[in-house]
């Protein structure tokens, strides 16, 4: 399965979630923060992390390998961050958690096939919080 694959499973979690994260980058006040629902201030911060692996990843450019955004010791950290907030909040997320567990498990995915020395079974990002990945 090659990395163009896992951003077709990310499409449908990205556009979902796109719209929630066109605010993200105005910092609301504490008033307008009381006001979000909890599932979609937990579902911005998925959407971020998600974005900011797969760009660590290099899946946004034509070719990942030569991507001057890949640092998969980065991606690692932001997939691990992603798995823990995804395992503690899916209870939270309804219609949401199906379209997020399956943007995790592509991001999985794609870091064991961008890894030169592949990690065992169950020892990938997030994979202490999800179990291995196939």
């Amino acid at each position: 399965m090659g990395a163009g694959l896992h951003l077709l499973s990310l499409a449908y979690a990205g556009t979902v979630a796109h719209a929630s994260l066109a605010g993200v980058t105005e910092v609301p006040n504490i008033r307008e923060l009381a006001e979000i629902p909890a599932v979609e201030v937990i579902t911005r911060a998925a959407v971020m992390l998600m974005s900011a692996a797969a760009e660590k990843l290099g899946l946004a450019a034509e070719d990942p390998d030569e991507s001057p955004h890949r640092d998969l010791d980065e991606a690692r950290r932001l997939i691990t961050a992603l798995a823990g907030l995804v395992t503690a909040s899916a209870e939270y997320l309804g219609p949401h958690a199906g379209p997020v567990r399956d943007g995790l498990k592509s991001l999985q995915l794609a870091f064991r096939e961008a890894s030169s020395a592949p990690d065992e079974p169950g020892q990938g990002p997030g994979e202490k919080y999800t179990g291995p990945v196939w």
